[in-house]
């Protein structure tokens, strides 16, 4: 496998997993991993509903630290353990989400984007009176303001994250149809010196491609984009590095020859 470093995954630290850390540790292990980083969830102001109740995506990152503390020491001759966080951005949140950046000594940052003008992407609410086309750019506008507004991050996650719940989910999607939002995103990443992930937790959705989609990552690269990182967005062990051989392919694929990893906030790259 010629990617050894998973750099987006959730342990039971996350409202959405069950998986206790250690489990995601030895598995990674098991895997051939050199190094991991998780990437619990941080996303304040989540809208309130029966599948995600109060603080449900707002993490104790006390208890989370000690843990992986502990983890990091334990295992620290097996694998490198890293301390990240996966931070919720909406343009209201600036000033709070800057504060909490300062208070904790990250690996690495992962900006994204699970909420659209403070709706849900996730819930089909969001889609309603709305075709696709018209959801999915209000969301690629919106990340466009959240990085206007806040740069405190290292890559920004799942750029296209909104097709995995749209109607037709990406059948009807085409990097042309957005080439203007994505070209003002990625130029803006690029001269804040910040990165992208390539995200294969897509393929469990069914769609036809990782996100963000290849066209999207080829211009990032054509642009003078050099940073990107390649999680699997697993929530469960058995998804831990799926479809990384698929992302090396495509990552080549769009003129890359490496790929990115980081350690207290400062980026490395390592060989395809």
């Amino acid at each position: 496998m010629p990617i050894t470093s998973d750099y987006h995954l959730h342990s039971s630290f996350s409202g959405d997993s069950k998986t206790p850390m250690e489990d995601m540790i030895l598995h990674a292990i098991e895997l051939g991993l050199k190094s991991i980083c998780f990437t619990e969830h941080m996303d304040f102001d989540y809208p309130i509903t029966p599948t995600t109740p109060k603080d449900y995506f707002t993490i104790n990152t006390d208890s989370y630290l000690y843990e992986l503390i502990k983890m990091k020491e334990k295992y620290t001759k097996q694998i490198s353990v890293l301390f990240g966080i996966e931070l919720g951005l909406q343009p209201h949140l600036a000033k709070e989400n800057a504060k909490y950046i300062k208070e904790y000594d990250f690996d690495f940052v992962i900006a994204s984007s699970h909420l659209c003008n403070r709706e849900d992407v996730y819930l089909s609410s969001f889609y309603e009176g709305k075709s696709d086309n018209e959801a999915y750019r209000e969301y690629f506008e919106s990340i466009l303001e959240n990085i206007r507004k806040f740069t405190n991050f290292d890559v920004y996650g799942h750029l296209d994250y909104v097709v995995r719940y749209g109607r037709n989910k990406d059948n009807d999607y085409f990097y042309e149809d957005y080439s203007d939002v994505f070209e003002a995103i990625l130029k803006l990443l690029i001269d804040k010196e910040k990165g992208i992930e390539i995200n294969t937790g897509g393929i469990k959705k069914d769609l036809k491609e990782l996100h963000p989609a290849t066209k999207i990552i080829k211009r990032y690269r054509e642009l003078g984009g050099e940073i990107i990182t390649v999680g699997s967005d697993s929530h469960t062990c058995s998804d831990m590095c799926q479809g990384f051989d698929w992302a090396a392919e495509v990552l080549k694929e769009c003129g890359f020859r490496y790929y990115a990893v980081f350690e207290k906030r400062v980026a490395s790259f390592m060989p395809l």
